[in-house]
């Protein structure tokens, strides 16, 4: 049962940055959406995947390499879409 609790957070946990990512990019604005929170969150994922990685848990560190790539998807759209309205 633990696995399956495992991996359903994991699995709920990464594609939360997904409505994100769609709405950034059809809509073509950031407003509304902070940089420092995705900057902080993908930092708070390096961390918590070096932990993760410590204490050997393979739910935890494919949610946070998963993560860390969709966090960079967001903030790759955020510049491009910010920098583009400049």
């Amino acid at each position: 049962m633990d696995q399956v609790l495992g991996w359903t957070a994991t699995t709920l946990f990464t594609i939360c940055y997904i409505p994100q990512m769609m709405k950034t990019y059809r809509t073509k604005t950031v407003d509304g959406l902070s940089f420092r929170l995705l900057l902080i969150s993908f930092i708070a994922n390096i961390v918590a995947l070096c932990y993760a990685t410590l204490i050997k848990q393979p739910p935890l560190q494919i949610k946070y390499t998963l993560a860390l790539v969709l966090l960079g998807g967001c903030i790759y759209l955020y510049l491009k879409v910010y920098f583009l309205k400049a």
